[in-house]
């Protein structure tokens, strides 16, 4: 049985994810990369408050590759030592989860820039039944130079807000350091990415599992390290905005497909009579060609859309769906391939219709802009109803791939 507050060393991650110990409640895991400087006093923090709160617990170091003392404080210091041989931010902590042996878990970095003493109000709220309980920085405390105006004002707010946005997520800070969460919540997560764009993941999908999710307030503090932090501003930004996208295909495909296919289904049909006047602009048949490209493009992200979440589900990047299930009632192979033919007859009709009316004028010279008017929508007629043949097959496909147990 392992002493209130200490845990023991082991020199390597284990292969598969440790078990659960009756014994332990806590367990503080803090990923480490060349943490020589802030190590001892975080570990020494975090086991000062476990005997305070007398929690049975530990801390395990996920060291990603250090180069300095960091491995041998922590074992120094009574940190049970988990090696991540896979480099990033996300690797790392996931190695430290899964080796975890406590119900309750709570991340925080190693340098010194959070506050290990305030474990105790993430551990009320966990055993309160929280599944994720997330630190928020700005309802706290942000001390002087603990965090660059660029991510302040800019960063954390903009990239917090989008998450809110495409998931309808609660929490205010995505990218908070300091958060705690039961062991079998996070496993259930099947957290995949491996750099900074790990702490979006871990709200992303606490939400969309339908998790429960709370904030506390946490103070953040000026870092201890002499070395420039490992976050890189504009690359790790990036990385969190693209990951949001990619779990979204709603907002990345479907809404800007769905309002790009209307305003050319709307612009197209106000033009097909005859020009439009808008303004001093006299519009026709060109504005027409284009109108049509709106109409075939926004199909074509709208199929990406159904496709990326199909394949996010299958893969388990993202939870199952029951609206999918619902859509592949209606939405059958045959129901595709039959709206898919119709459009192709019309387009067939269309063109012939127009190379009917060419040859009454015996293949000469004619009004392109009246010919155009019946040549542009046949043509999309053509092209979408092929598509959507061909997008048919493929989710049948995907759909033979869904219901493989």
């Amino acid at each position: 049985m392992k002493a209130t507050g200490v845990g023991y060393s082991e020199p390597a991650a284990p292969e598969v994810a440790a078990a659960a110990d009756p014994d332990i409640e806590l367990s503080v895991v803090m990923p480490c990369l060349d943490e020589a400087e802030t190590l001892e006093i975080c570990i020494a923090k975090a086991m000062q408050t476990l005997c305070a709160l007398h929690v049975r617990g530990e801390v395990v170091v996920a060291d990603n590759g250090s180069s300095d003392s960091s491995r041998e404080i922590a074992r120094r210091c009574g940190a049970r030592v988990v090696e991540v041989p896979l480099l990033g931010y996300g690797s790392a902590l996931m190695g430290g989860i899964e080796a975890a042996r406590g119900e309750y878990i709570i991340m925080g970095d190693a340098d010194d820039s959070y506050d290990f003493t305030a474990l105790g109000v993430f551990l009320d709220k966990l055993r309160e039944g929280y599944d994720l309980v997330m630190g928020n920085r700005f309802q706290g405390e942000i001390r002087s130079g603990a965090m660059p105006p660029l991510h302040r004002y800019l960063g954390n707010p903009v990239l917090s807000g989008i998450g809110r946005l495409l998931f309808r997520s609660e929490s205010h800070d995505f990218h908070c350091g300091l958060r705690g969460f039961r062991r079998d919540a996070v496993l259930a997560m099947n957290l995949q990415t491996t750099g900074m764009e790990f702490a979006s993941e871990m709200v992303v999908k606490a939400t969309l599992l339908r998790m429960r999710v709370t904030e506390v307030p946490v103070t953040l503090s000026a870092d201890g390290r002499s070395h420039p932090p490992h976050l890189r501003s504009w690359r790790d930004g990036w990385r969190h905005l693209r990951f949001l996208l990619l779990y979204s295909p709603r907002w990345l495909f479907l809404y800007p497909g769905a309002l790009l296919m209307l305003l050319g289904l709307g612009l197209g049909a106000w033009i097909l009579p005859g020009p439009r006047r808008l303004g001093g602009i006299e519009l026709d048949v060109h504005t027409l060609i284009y109108a049509a490209a709106a109409v075939y493009i926004g199909y074509q992200s709208i199929s990406f859309a159904v496709f990326t979440k199909i394949y996010a589900v299958n893969e388990g990047l993202l939870p199952e769906d029951p609206r999918l299930t619902r859509l592949f009632r209606f939405v059958t192979l045959e129901v595709g391939v039959a709206v898919g033919l119709v459009l192709v007859a019309l387009g067939t009709a269309g063109s012939i219709w127009a190379l009917t009316d060419w040859g009454a004028r015996s293949f000469g010279a004619h009004e392109p802009t009246q010919t155009l008017r019946i040549v542009v929508p046949s043509s999309l007629a053509l092209s979408l109803g092929a598509q959507i043949v061909l997008t048919s097959f493929f989710l049948s496909v995907l759909g033979m791939r869904r219901k493989r147990p």
